[in-house]
């Protein structure tokens, strides 16, 4: 953990736009990287391990239909694109 000193100078080199931690990709300040860094590492993986590996595929086959102005069910249920929301499962369901 970096002391508070180390901190405000990692602070000001990200505000400055330097990538100080890694996956902070984008970033404008310290804390800022820091979260992006830890929801790259872990966001998708956790939804994948919900969801399990089908229903995961499932969701981005209906999020890749998705536009602007329709959802991608609308458009799914429009284009008679078949998305099996039955292998949806939450696995925090008990």
């Amino acid at each position: 953990m970096a002391s508070g000193q180390e901190r405000k100078e990692l602070d000001a080199r990200a505000r400055k736009g330097e990538v100080v931690v890694p996956g902070g990709t984008g970033g404008k300040s310290l804390e800022a990287q820091e979260h992006l860094a830890e929801g790259r590492s872990r966001g998708g993986q956790t939804r994948k391990e919900q969801l399990g590996q089908e229903g995961y595929q499932e969701m981005g086959r209906k999020g890749g239909l998705s536009t602007l102005d329709k959802s991608g069910g609308e458009r799914a249920a429009e284009e008679g694109i078949q998305i099996d929301e039955s292998k949806y499962k939450n696995t925090t369901d008990k």
